[in-house]
């Protein structure tokens, strides 16, 4: 009977503590990228909505008919919304509201700005592309591509932080 019961030896129970803090120390990093993953998406969405909300109608306008994409009622309709929109975005990540899904969209609205820029810049447009300041806006060669890289970084962050939401902070994860 005494020699179906094994124990175990003690330093088994050592590698498991310290596999259990070594997993905990792992939780832990995890859990500050994930916090630098919201909180910084909410940061990007915040900004660049707070300059687009602050900037006169007339520039967002001329911004987004630049693409020469889209017809000058969809161009003042874009102008008008995209501000707000990201505001409103990176509210939700900042606030902790329905994480996933905020970075859903966050991603989505994301690929559809890689596209408009990928779109501008193979067909040789030399435009800024009216991310974060087009009251400062100064079009140089290659600037597009810049920002397309900026928003595939942009995109990892994003799918990082749907993969593990920090939901410490959260008001309704």
């Amino acid at each position: 009977m005494s020699s179906s019961t094994a124990v175990k030896p003690a330093d088994d129970t050592a590698t498991t503590q310290a596999g259990t803090a070594t997993r905990s120390t792992g939780e832990r990093v995890l859990d500050i990228l994930s916090a630098l993953a919201r909180f910084g998406m909410a940061y990007v969405w915040i900004s660049a909505g707070w300059q687009k909300v602050t900037e006169s109608h007339i520039n967002m306008v001329q911004t987004v008919e630049a693409y020469e994409i889209f017809t000058p009622y969809w161009s003042d309709l874009i102008a008008q919304v995209i501000g707000p929109l990201e505001l409103a975005g990176g509210l939700l990540l900042l606030l902790g509201i329905k994480i996933r899904w905020a970075g859903g969209v966050s991603f989505g609205v994301l690929l559809i700005f890689i596209m408009g820029l990928y779109s501008a810049h193979t067909r040789g447009l030399v435009i800024d592309c009216g991310c974060f300041d087009p009251a400062t806006a100064d079009p140089q060669e290659g600037a597009l591509l810049k920002s397309i890289w900026r928003d595939v970084a942009y995109l990892a962050v994003t799918a990082f932080m749907m993969w593990r939401p920090f939901k410490k902070f959260a008001i309704y994860p």
